[in-house]
């Protein structure tokens, strides 16, 4: 079978469509997810015991299970339990911020505790109060160390978003799908669908980098 070029020309508008719905979802959620993982993990990391118990909690229950499975609970299971609807995007947007939430959780607590404790010590001893400690010592020392793995973290929440289309979210892959189900081209629209993620996962690597390079992990 020939590749057809044309094939791919054709579907642009919808591909294009379908990958500023992933960027939405994945911006939108990781935004959710910093702030959930930062409030957790440092719970987890300087919390008393009921604090890190609940995180601790929080954390084993999301990384345990599945993302399809979060997704679908938020979107079928809680109009059952609570009478609470909420759209497709919405669900998606909420899956990708509970479940970042519990990666970046481990990540933030790892990088806090990484730093050596003398720090936080001589910042008590100076009589500064904790938060001023972990927002204005510990911290900028934490967030240098703590940049490849969240990296990491938002290139795995990135290519997340393809599982939405159980639920029906219009993003990238299940533009792909809907498109080869009516042409039948799927080596032209599949091989299209991996270019945009090589492309976003590629333009969000070069960030990182230039990020990680200039602040100089310590």
């Amino acid at each position: 079978m020939d590749f057809e070029w044309s094939v791919i020309a054709d579907a642009m508008p919808a591909l294009l469509n379908g990958a500023r719905l992933t960027i939405l979802i994945t911006l939108s959620g990781l935004a959710g997810g910093l702030v959930i993982g930062f409030v957790m993990g440092l719970m987890r990391a300087f919390g008393n015991r009921i604090a890190n118990t609940i995180a601790f909690l929080y954390v084993e229950l999301i990384r345990g299970t599945p993302i399809v499975v979060q997704v679908m609970f938020i979107y079928f299971a809680l109009p059952v339990l609570a009478e609470i609807r909420v759209n497709p995007l919405t669900a998606a947007i909420t899956a990708i911020a509970i479940n970042a939430g519990a990666y970046i959780a481990e990540i933030v607590r790892g990088s806090f505790l990484s730093v050596h404790k003398g720090l936080r010590e001589a910042g008590l001893a100076m009589g500064l109060p904790m938060w001023k400690v972990l927002l204005y010592i510990i911290g900028p020392v934490a967030f240098r160390r703590m940049i490849p793995p969240l990296g990491n973290q938002f290139i795995v929440s990135l290519k997340d978003t393809s599982l939405f289309m159980v639920i029906g979210v219009g993003e990238l892959t299940r533009q792909g799908q809907e498109i080869m189900a009516s042409n039948f081209r799927a080596v032209e629209i599949w091989t299209a669908v991996a270019i945009f993620y090589l492309l976003m996962t590629g333009v969000l690597t070069l960030v990182l980098r230039i990020t990680e390079k200039r602040m100089r992990i310590l």
